[in-house]
This record gives C-alpha cells, structure tokens and sequence, in this order.
C-alpha cells in the first residue's frame, strides 16, 4: 500500500452554491470537488491550480485551508491509502463551462466524462458523494452554514 495525495479546491459562487464534477471514469459515475491527485514534485497549491486548469480551464486562487483527511480511507481504484487536501478557493477570471442541473448529465460519450453543476450550500449533503473523505468535507460545509 502506498499514499495517494489528492488536493481539491471548494469554489463557492456569489449565491452560495459550491461546484462540484460529476464524471464517469474507470467504469464507475461519481461526484466530487474539482482537483485530483498531485504530481511527484509537485506541491499542493501548484497542483490544485493545475488540477483547475486541466479540468474547469480557470485559474484559481487559493482562499484557505479547509480539510486535510485525519481518518484512514483506501482509495476505491486501486491499493492506495488517501490523503485528501480541501482548500476554500476563488477563480480569477469568470468560468467559461457549461453548467448542468441535472447528475451526470454528460456531453458526448466515451470512457472519461465530466460535467459540473452548481449545489447550493444547504442543498449540499453527504449523499451528493460516493467516497468518504468527500462525505466528510460536505459534512463540515453543512455545520459552516
């Protein structure tokens, strides 16, 4: 087992909505906060902002620490322990994306897909998400509001 070092950014809008990804990869549909995982040689603020280039094409500014994960969690797609780092963030310029309404709404087909929606904060509950650490961190946002 090795670690599996993964940074997200929470973006909140001027309505209180947070945006989150739907996709489908590896066979499997979930939903979770922008980012991913970090490159060796990479730190976290480097590596969620490209993770917000790479997935939304924005760039970002990072508000705050939120979360780091403080329990034990196995990664769903192969035999890494997670650590996930959440930070509060800001985009620097408006998002050029398309937002859907609907869970998994995806353009086109293929192996890898994604799409982003815009959930509003007393909306938001751990049952939006399938792995735990994301669980937690709607969890926390819910006792922030």
């Amino acid at each position: 087992m090795y670690f599996n070092v993964r940074v997200y950014g929470l973006l909140i809008n001027e309505y209180n909505e947070v945006l989150i990804s739907d996709e489908q990869e590896y066979g499997m549909r979930f939903t979770k906060f922008p980012g991913g995982g970090l490159e060796l040689g990479e730190g976290l603020a480097d590596g969620l902002k490209r993770e917000f280039m790479e997935e939304c094409n924005a760039k970002i500014d990072i508000i705050s620490h939120f979360y780091t994960t403080d329990f034990f969690v196995r990664s769903a797609f192969n035999d890494s322990q997670v650590i996930g780092v959440y930070y509060l963030v800001k985009n620097l310029e408006p998002l050029n994306l398309v937002f859907k309404t609907a869970v998994f709404d995806f353009d086109g087909e293929g192996e890898v897909l994604q799409a982003f929606r815009w959930v509003k904060l007393t909306d938001l509950t751990a049952e939006n998400f399938p792995f735990p650490t994301d669980k937690h961190v709607a969890n926390l946002l819910a006792d922030k509001i």
